[in-house]
């Protein structure tokens, strides 16, 4: 989503992550990734996440969702996923993000960078050097899971295409970072 905000802000849009996670940690993530816009902290699902009927009862988190809300308050487009990589693309979000936005005569908006907060990763956080291999590993496990279970093939595409675009996100997201430090 980092990768297309500019695309959305231009298409009227402001981007909020949501999680039942800590402020601190939700921080952590954002300082991490370069996110240009905040992850806020839901942690009982009581503020958004069970409001829009997207808390998932038997794990005690948030189901992974796409919500997009108009400036007037009307739900616009709802992607609730069955897992973490079960989730509309980012160029199939901002074609739909674009459409609304061209429907109703939004203009486009600034959003300012997310607060600063002191991040405090969990202790199960990824290094950031180790993201590169982690996605590697799902993408190819995908591809497995994929040739050994054609039943499964059309959820294990989905989650390798979910991989690459992590992959092609974090080497961007590297040399962008190692242009800004001159390496």
């Amino acid at each position: 989503m980092a990768e297309h905000h500019g695309d959305l802000t231009d298409a009227g849009a402001r981007v909020v992550a949501i999680s039942v996670d800590e402020p601190t940690t939700n921080a952590a993530l954002v300082d991490k990734l370069d996110l240009p816009f905040p992850i806020l902290s839901d942690p009982d699902g009581e503020g958004v996440i069970r409001p829009y009927g997207l808390w998932h009862e038997d794990k005690g988190v948030a189901r992974p969702a796409v919500v997009v809300v108009g400036p007037d308050g009307e739900e616009l487009l709802r992607q609730v996923g069955g897992e973490f990589s079960d989730r509309l693309s980012e160029a199939e979000l901002v074609e739909r993000v674009r459409a609304f936005a061209e429907d109703r005569d939004v203009q486009p908006v600034d959003q300012p960078p997310p607060a600063s907060e002191e991040p405090d990763p969990s202790d199960g956080a990824f290094p950031p050097d180790a993201m590169t291999p982690y996605f590697k590993g799902v993408k190819f496990a995908a591809i497995a899971l994929g040739m050994r279970a054609p039943q499964a093939k059309e959820q294990a595409d989905a989650l390798r295409a979910e991989a690459e675009r992590y992959l092609e996100a974090t080497r961007h997201r590297t040399e962008s970072a190692r242009r800004e430090t001159g390496e």
